[in-house]
């Protein structure tokens, strides 16, 4: 028995490296990094309308979304306003790798969502360790914010120009 229980943890470990080293925010990564994620890694599912996480909450976690869509949310005035939505093959949270380490919006699941979780406390010891992990990590999760930040600028515009939206 302990001989299957051991092979299907091999299993289900090699599968979930596979998924990691797939997802396109990863893809081009090196094995040796893959495997470092994976230890970071479970898989992750949310029902629609579930809250992820919650602005101002502790930042120590983020997911690669698999399926799914995810809004990103921020209160104003006691009113949710979606600020973006990520879906499949998109990364959501970036909060885990910059201090404070706090979420700056709410997200929550708009349909059934799966995700591969990565815990980024642990992940943030392993790149203090290997700096070409942080370093991959950091330019690839700066390019997201990067682009999110720019949709976030045309949505603001668009909003000015047409205040009754």
């Amino acid at each position: 028995m302990i001989e299957d229980e051991m092979h299907l943890v091999g299993a289900d470990r090699s599968e979930l490296e596979g998924a990691v080293a797939a997802h396109p925010f990863l893809i081009g990564i090196s094995a040796h990094h893959v495997r470092l994620l994976a230890d970071c890694a479970m898989r992750s599912e949310f029902t629609a309308g579930q809250v992820i996480f919650q602005k101002g909450e502790t930042a120590n976690r983020f997911y690669l979304i698999e399926r799914g869509r995810v809004a990103l949310e921020s209160s104003t005035g006691g009113e949710a306003v979606r600020i973006d939505e990520v879906g499949a093959g998109d990364l959501l949270g970036w909060s885990w790798i910059f201090p404070p380490y706090v979420w700056h919006f709410d997200a929550r699941a708009i349909e059934p969502t799966a995700a591969i979780f990565l815990y980024g406390t642990m992940l943030r010891e392993y790149c203090e360790n290997d700096p070409a992990l942080g370093y991959e990590l950091f330019k690839r999760m700066s390019e997201v914010m990067m682009c999110r930040l720019q949709a976030a600028r045309v949505k603001l515009s668009e909003a000015m120009k047409n205040p009754s939206r």
